[in-house]
């Protein structure tokens, strides 16, 4: 008697029936994963960091259908101001120094107080369309970070002033 694999052949020498592997990311998980392995990556985007005392430095360093990646530096004490994406959502994941995130607790219109939160070396963060915050480098270092958009981003409406937080 034959066995399965007679008579199918193996399943792992067949790829035609397996699905293809994504050219680009889909999914917010797949978004994170993407940013994970340019953070990974050192040696593709250290290089490229450049310092601007004057305002933070930003360079696209990717592009997909549907989605873009930027990497920006911060040096001690620039920051975003309160903001939101627009119709964006967006990955952020600091690849060198530390920076500070203030946000609204509801995530939105910053009823109900504020959230303060350190971003280190590896730190991820991921956001809806409508997510207002305010991102710093409060540090005495300089900050590198990477930001994943989708759709790519088209508007970043100002929000007025600086998140409160509980402790500032």
């Amino acid at each position: 008697m034959n066995s399965d694999v007679q008579i199918a052949g193996d399943p792992l020498a067949i790829p035609h029936l397996l699905p293809p592997v994504a050219a680009h990311p889909s999914t917010v998980a797949g978004f994170a994963g993407l940013a994970a392995a340019i953070a990974a990556d050192r040696g593709g985007w250290a290089h490229l960091v450049r310092y601007d005392a004057a305002s933070r430095w930003y360079h696209r360093l990717r592009t997909g259908p549907g989605y873009e990646v930027w990497l920006l530096s911060w040096v001690p004490g620039q920051g975003t101001g309160r903001h939101d994406h627009g119709p964006s959502s967006g990955v952020l994941t600091v690849l060198d120094g530390e920076l500070t995130e203030h946000s609204a607790a509801d995530g939105a219109t910053g009823a109900g107080g504020a959230a303060r939160l350190r971003l280190a070396v590896g730190t991820q963060r991921i956001f809806a369309p409508g997510y207002v915050h305010e991102v710093v480098n409060d540090s005495l270092e300089p900050a590198v970070s990477l930001h994943v958009y989708f759709p790519g981003l088209t508007e970043m409406p100002m929000r007025g002033p600086r998140c409160a937080t509980a402790a500032s």
